[in-house]
């Protein structure tokens, strides 16, 4: 995978109140010990104001805690510090959910699922226009969850304040490598869950991007090694499997049908015709006619004419480009030539936000992704001032909102489909548990188009719809989007009251 396709970017507007309007309660905490030869000043204890927001037209009052939960080793010992954000409406009863939620990368802390997508306030960014100088001031979140759910956005080792507190080799062994991800991960989930006493609580995960492969991964391990069920996981713009993408053989037609449909939604919403109908007719070719005319190759030139048209028309491409190409494709070659004529270049997370090309004569991209460029200063600042500022939770540590070290340092392992494997498993295991899975039309970071398929592949598990799919307009954070964010709200709601 390339950097970009792996580096995610979710949104969640942490709860950031006037100073002097947040009622302080200090939580005590023995602090762990810091291991001899590491130096790192210890964490602050666990702290906690009480907020309130305006969410879905009523005021919400509720606790905002940030608080760290240790990694231990076999043997017991504290290996690593978690840090996390709690929003908690105090005096509800046991029936109350409580709702996990990641970000991806890996490298990504939870602080764009928290201040874009379902905190109670929320930050501007993801869309055409903002820049890094934009003011990190929040606002109340009109699409947040906490009317419905409590939520804990968890930040893994090595991203916002969580940190490591053994040597690099150990690090790397213990937190930067997919199977340790997943088990140090569900332990934090328990561990939470112990601490605040919550077992009897309905449970769910949430995971954006690479948070999707976590996910169903976690929901597995929660079930068949800590025991710990969940009632519901949501996956947003998920990476659920390695191997369909860039890991797929040169035999394979999947990159290009799963790319295609996206590449064709931004087409469309640049021409005001962006709908679910036109959509499904960009589906049905994606999957009937250019996969058989892929599979034909070279050995059908009235197939290889076909791709070129309708390639042509879905994306808005140069014909000459697209024939050169074969009609196949690559999300770099159209992020670039889509936007060429203006010299700006899309983003991989949504390709109709742009940004001006700094080498615009230049035969390869040198730039960064004009989202994520955009968005790392100001999410870095607000989470930064609400910790430290609104809570008064006092730190010198350094905040890692993006974090391309530990992406760096990631063992990936080989391409495989275990997301898609633990999601079978945990779904059969378990009737009652729901599951969706949501998308922006316009993302080429995670595609829409794989998951698509991937549903389809899957058994029915004695229900039509076990795993509900829903596409809304916009990239990768679609939840950016006023309108996407009420309808990802909405739809999330009806699965929490699935429980009966």
């Amino acid at each position: 995978m390339t950097k970009l396709r792996w580096i995610a970017a979710a949104a969640l507007a942490l709860s950031i109140a006037a100073p002097g309007a947040a009622q302080e309660k200090q939580v005590t905490q023995t602090t762990e010990k810091v291991d001899e030869g590491m130096d790192l000043p210890p964490l602050p204890a666990d702290k906690t104001v009480k907020q309130s927001a305006v969410i879905g037209g009523r005021t919400i009052s509720y606790n905002a805690t940030v608080g760290t939960i240790p990694v231990r080793d076999g043997k017991g010992k504290t290996i690593g510090q978690v840090v996390y954000t709690a929003y908690t409406v105090p005096g509800a009863d046991v029936n109350r959910p409580v709702t996990f939620a990641f970000n991806g990368g890996p490298g990504a802390s939870s602080v764009y699922l928290n201040l874009g997508a379902v905190g109670p306030k929320r930050l501007q960014f993801g869309a055409q226009g903002d820049a890094p100088s934009d003011a990190p001031i929040t606002t109340d979140n009109p699409n947040s969850w906490l009317d419905f759910t409590d939520l804990v956005f968890i930040d893994p080792i090595g991203t916002g304040f969580s940190r490591s507190l053994v040597d690099e080799e150990e690090t790397n062994k213990a937190f930067y490598a997919n199977d340790p991800d997943i088990e140090y991960l569900s332990k934090v989930i328990y561990d939470w869950l112990v601490k605040e006493g919550r077992l009897r609580s309905p449970k769910y995960v949430m995971g954006e991007s690479y948070g999707g492969y976590r996910t169903p991964r976690i929901a597995y391990e929660l079930q068949s090694q800590i025991g710990v069920g969940l009632n519901g996981i949501v996956m947003v713009s998920p990476y659920l499997d390695p191997a369909s993408g860039d890991g797929a053989t040169a035999l394979s037609p999947l990159p290009w049908i799963i790319d295609l449909p996206s590449m064709a939604a931004a087409n469309l919403e640049r021409q005001g015709r962006l709908t679910p109908a036109a959509m499904a007719d960009v589906v049905a070719y994606a999957r009937g006619p250019f996969a058989t005319d892929l599979l034909q190759g070279r050995s059908d030139p009235a197939a290889v004419a076909r791709i070129v048209d309708n390639v042509t028309e879905l994306t808005g491409l140069d014909r000459d480009l697209v024939a050169e190409r074969g009609g196949r494709i690559d999300s770099g070659t159209y992020l670039r030539a889509v936007h060429r004529d203006d010299r700006t270049i899309g983003s991989v997370y949504d390709s109709n936000v742009t940004a001006f090309d700094p080498f615009p004569w230049s035969a390869q991209r040198r730039s960064n992704d004009p989202i994520l460029d955009a968005l790392i200063a100001p999410t870095t600042s607000a989470m930064v001032d609400f910790i430290t500022r609104v809570v008064g939770w006092k730190t010198d540590a350094r905040y890692h909102a993006l974090s391309y070290e530990v992406n760096e340092a990631w063992d990936r392992g080989e391409p495989d489909d275990k997301p898609v494997q633990d999601l079978r498993k945990a779904i059969a295991n378990d009737p009652n548990m729901a599951v969706m899975i949501v998308h922006g039309w316009d993302d080429l970071s995670c595609p829409f188009m794989a998951s698509v398929l991937i549903v389809d592949q899957m058994p029915d598990f004695g229900m039509a719809e076990r795993v509900k799919l829903d596409v809304y307009p916009g990239g990768h954070m679609f939840y950016s989007r006023d309108d996407s964010g009420a309808a990802f709200k909405r739809d999330a709601r009806a699965i929490y009251n699935m429980r009966g």
